[in-house]
Formats: structure tokens, sequence, C-alpha cells
């Protein structure tokens, strides 16, 4: 859990605004894309997280990852898929598996190159889908 205190702290972030950089510092869509794609090979190689996914459409994970996470961050994309209640429903997930996919996030980004307060501006918005996604 090596930084998931700092999403606490910055829960309550302002929203993408017309001057919002956080897209352009990930590195734009590129930036975002490579950034997924170490995420999900995270999310496959952890064995606290990786059955979690056995039974799901990779590619259609990854692709819908990039749209959310691009519109999160302020890129102008447009998320359309399901709702992070719905995608979650009966997969009775815990606080610790929603650290574990944070903290192989983190990792993705580090690998990235994204810098930690982009990671740490990043996260913040992630954080209040924590409610959505636990159920137990």
């Amino acid at each position: 859990m090596k930084k998931i205190f700092v999403i606490v702290l910055l829960a309550l972030a302002a929203p993408a605004s017309a001057q919002d950089t956080l897209f352009a510092d990930m590195g734009g869509q590129a930036g975002i894309d490579r950034m997924v794609d170490a995420s999900v090979d995270n999310y496959l190689a952890d064995p606290r997280i990786r059955d979690i996914f056995a039974d799901s459409n990779m590619d259609r994970i990854r692709a819908e990852f990039k749209v959310q996470f691009c519109q999160v961050a302020g890129g102008g994309c447009v998320y359309q898929g399901h709702d992070m209640a719905a995608a979650h429903k009966g997969l009775h997930l815990t606080n610790a598996d929603f650290n574990a996919v944070i903290e192989d996030l983190q990792d993705a980004m580090d690998k990235t190159g994204i810098a930690f307060a982009t990671q740490n501006r990043f996260l913040a918005r992630l954080a209040p889908m924590q409610h959505q996604v636990v159920t137990r």
C-alpha cells in the first residue's frame, strides 16, 4: 500500500476544468495507452487479483480503460461503457482487491514515466469509484 493513503487525502480534488493539464501531463492518449497496457499486464500477473479477470474479454477491458482514463484525465474522450457499479456487480470485491488494483496501476504509472505528483492527481479522480466497486 505504498501510495494508497495519498488517494484518500486527495479524494476531494477538483474535477477537470478548461485549464486542466492532467491529460497532457500523463503524456496524452499515447501515455494513457502505455499506462493502461502496463497496468492490465500487472493485473493479469498479480496473484491477488488475476482471477477477477479470468472470464473477462481483456481486449475490450483494455480499450474501455483507455477511453475511461482519457475522460478521467480530462482528455476529451467520452466513456460510454458500463457504470462502475454495473461493471463490478456480482464480483464481491473487497478493499484489498481495490488496493491491489491501485498498487498495480501505480506500478504501471512508475514504469511508464508518469511523475508522482501527476499520479496523485489522477488517482484522486479515481478514488470516488471505490464506493461503486467495493461491495464487501
